[in-house]
């Protein structure tokens, strides 16, 4: 276990240790009770709550346990000081996930010089050229079987494969994918369309 794993289970089990329960609280009544008091058990009961679902995002983008494992850790050593950014305007899992979309996309492409979060409307050749092409059904994609569909969102790029569990595992409107990305309502449905094009080509070349 990495240090950075190790520190933060000591911070959620020394809370959880120390501390009476607190109530059940909503997502924005704990982010409130964190900022204004600094509590860490309320962290850990936030972190209860959705490190399994950051997990999942990290690994999307990482393909290794570990490494997922050290993603996560960073993510909430990372959201601990940003929870008072936090304005409601959206759901807390929306902002989370947009947060842990982001960091990872900035992990990933770190060594390219570029992040995701910087993307603006315009496509690249590629891009242009799926504009051309014929759009996949959603339905197309519910109706894969899942051990080749999971096979087939291995083989394409883990921004594509992160952007498809926004929309269709976790049911990220594409409204709210606009504040993942940071993009126009245009472009977020070319990256769903493009990212659907590749699933389902990986798709097809599976037996």
């Amino acid at each position: 276990m990495s240090l950075l794993n190790k520190l933060i289970l000591i911070v959620v089990n020394t809370a959880k240790s120390t501390i009476g329960k607190p109530k059940k609280l909503s997502d924005l009544e704990l982010v409130q009770e964190i900022v204004s008091t600094n509590n860490t058990l309320f962290f850990s009961k936030l972190y209860d709550r959705y490190s399994r679902k950051v997990y999942n995002k990290c690994y999307s983008f990482s393909r290794n346990e570990e490494e997922a494992k050290d993603l996560t850790q960073e993510v909430f050593l990372k959201l601990y000081t940003k929870l008072s950014t936090f304005q409601g305007k959206s759901k807390f899992s929306t902002w989370l996930y947009s947060f842990t979309y982001n960091f990872c996309a900035n992990y990933v492409n770190r060594d390219k010089g570029r992040k995701m979060s910087d993307a603006s409307d315009t496509w690249d050749n590629h891009d242009y050229y799926l504009s051309e092409m014929e759009d996949i059904e959603e339905d197309d994609l519910f109706e894969m079987k899942a051990a080749k569909l999971k096979k087939a969102l291995e083989q394409i790029s883990p921004e594509d494969k992160a952007l498809l569990l926004l929309k269709y595992q976790d049911d990220i409107s594409v409204k709210d994918l606009q504040k993942v990305l940071k993009i126009g309502e245009s472009a977020v449905k070319m990256r769903l369309k493009r990212a659907r094009i590749r699933v389902v080509e990986e798709h097809d070349k599976l037996k």
